[in-house]
C-alpha cells in the first residue's frame, strides 16, 4: 500500500532536514507544509525538494496553525493516491523506527488509526518534562469523557497514522486548525466508528521549542472538551441510537434532580419554621439521589466498554 507522510513544518530549521534523512525509503510521499514559517524553513524544504523526488513542498501564505497544515497536507495525500497517511512533526521528538508497529494494525485491518502512546514507556515518561506530564495527564482524562476513547491514553500525541479510506469519510471542517487539531481529529473519529490502537514509544526532548501556550491549552480545551462530550452523548445516545445507556441516563437524571430538589425545598421549608425534618422527608431525597447517581453510573461504565473496537 502507497504510504504517505505529512510534516507540519513552522519553525523548525534546526531540524527539518535532519527529520526529512530518517525517513526511510519505504515511503513513497513526504509532504511538508510550510505554515507560513518566518525563519529559514522554506528555503530548506525547497532545497531539499529539488534533490529529493519524493518530497512535495506546499506553502501557506497565510499562518493556518497545525491543524490548518494537516488538512491541506491531507487532501495532497489524497491527490498522490496514498492509501496510508502519517503523522509526524518537524522538530525530530517523533523516531520512525517504530513506523513499522504504526503501519501493521492498519495493514492487517486490526485498525483504521493507530497513535502513539508514551506513557507506556517508563524510560520515556521520566525524560518527559515533568509540566508536560501532569497536562498530559489531566488532559488525557478530559478527551476520553469527550472522545468516547476511553482504552486510548496519550490521545493528545501527534505521532499517528491512518487509512486514507478511513480519513475520507471525516467531515474534515469539523477538524480544529490549530492545537486543538489532535484532541478534534480523535472526536471526529469516535463518530465515523473508527478504530484505534496505541502504539508505545519514546519521545526525544531536545532543544526544540513548543509554540503551544500553556495558558491557551487551559482557557480554550476546556470548554471546547465540554462542548464535544456533550456533543457526543446527544449524538450516540438519543439521535443516532437509543439503549440501556440512554435509559439509564435519562432515568438518573430525573432521579437526581427530583432527589435534590425535594431534600433543599424541605431543608429551607423546615429551617423557616425552626423544626427539624421528620425521618421520612429525610430519606426519601437520600434514596433518590442515590439510585440516580448509581444509573448515571452505569451509564458511564457502558460508555467506557462502547468504544469502537471492530
Amino acid at each position: 500500500m502507497s504510504l504517505a507522510i505529512v510534516i507540519p513544518c513552522f519553525k523548525v530549521e534546526k531540524h527539518i532536514e535532519v527529520v526529512i534523512k530518517s525517513i526511510p525509503d519505504s515511503v513513497d510521499f513526504i509532504i511538508t507544509v510550510d505554515d507560513f514559517s518566518p525563519d529559514n524553513t522554506s528555503y530548506i524544504l525547497k532545497s531539499i525538494a529539488k534533490k529529493n523526488s519524493r518530497l512535495y513542498y506546499i506553502r501557506h501564505e497565510v499562518n493556518k496553525g497545525v491543524g490548518g497544515a494537516m488538512i491541506t497536507g491531507f487532501n495532497k495525500a489524497f491527490e498522490l493516491g496514498a492509501e496510508i497517511i502519517v503523522k509526524i512533526d518537524g522538530d525530530g521528538q517523533m523516531n520512525l523506527n517504530y513506523l513499522p508497529q504504526f503501519i501493521e494494525p492498519i495493514l492487517s485491518n486490526k485498525a483504521d488509526l493507530t497513535k502513539g502512546n508514551r506513557f507506556k514507556n517508563y524510560k520515556a515518561l521520566k525524560s518527559m518534562p515533568i509540566f508536560r506530564r501532569i497536562g498530559n495527564l489531566g488532559l488525557s482524562f478530559l478527551l476520553k469523557a469527550a472522545s468516547g476513547y476511553w482504552n486510548i491514553f496519550d490521545p493528545t500525541n501527534g505521532f499517528f497514522a491512518i487509512s486514507a479510506v478511513k480519513l475520507k469519510d471525516f467531515d474534515l471542517t469539523r477538524i480544529h486548525n490549530r492545537y486543538f487539531f489532535e484532541s478534534s481529529l480523535l472526536i471526529e473519529a469516535y463518530h465515523n466508528e473508527t478504530v484505534i490502537v496505541d502504539i508505545p514509544i519514546d519521545s526525544f526532548y531536545g532543544n526544540e521549542v513548543s509554540n503551544l501556550s500553556i495558558t491557551k491549552v487551559f482557557l480554550e480545551f476546556p470548554p471546547k472538551l465540554l462542548k464535544a462530550f456533550f456533543r457526543r452523548i446527544i449524538l450516540k445516545y438519543f439521535l443516532n441510537d437509543f439503549n440501556i445507556a440512554s435509559l439509564f441516563i435519562v432515568v438518573g437524571i430525573f432521579f437526581g434532580t427530583l432527589g435534590s430538589w425535594y431534600g433543599i425545598s424541605n431543608f429551607i421549608y423546615f429551617s423557616k419554621i425552626n423544626q427539624g425534618a421528620p425521618t421520612g422527608t429525610v430519606v426519601i431525597p437520600t434514596l433518590l439521589i442515590t439510585l440516580g447517581t448509581q444509573l448515571i453510573l452505569s451509564a458511564i461504565q457502558f460508555d467506557i466498554n462502547n468504544y469502537p473496537k471492530k
